[in-house]
């Protein structure tokens, strides 16, 4: 009789860490398909901040005055990154003293070979 009594806490534990066991995948799985859905919206993330708000048109980036500027090539829109405006317009202010200034003692990719 008394191993009869024993069986039913021997099948408790089973059942436990069959539970925990079971729990612990369930947690890898969701951590799983939470990285898939984070690359998921970063990527959609990308493609959309690729693309114009105004027309949906692809964006083609250029060079102005040392800053990597974002054009639409359908509406031709120029779209500014934080900070951006603010530059140009700075290294504007500085007037063609700044601008041969920046010349000669800016280095160049020409400079340098």
């Amino acid at each position: 009789m008394k191993s009869e009594t024993n069986r039913p806490e021997e099948k408790f534990d089973e059942r436990a860490n069959e539970d925990s066991y079971f729990a612990v995948k369930e947690h890898e799985l969701i951590d799983g398909m939470k990285a898939e859905f984070q690359q998921v919206e970063a990527a959609r993330r990308e493609a959309q901040m690729m693309s114009c708000p105004k027309c949906s048109g692809k964006f083609a980036k250029y060079k102005f005055m040392g800053f990597n500027l974002d054009r639409c090539e359908s509406c031709e829109g120029i779209w500014l990154n934080k900070g951006e405006l603010a530059g140009i317009l700075r290294h504007q202010a500085r007037g063609p003293l700044g601008a041969f200034l920046d010349r000669c003692f800016s280095k160049s990719t020409t400079q340098q070979r």
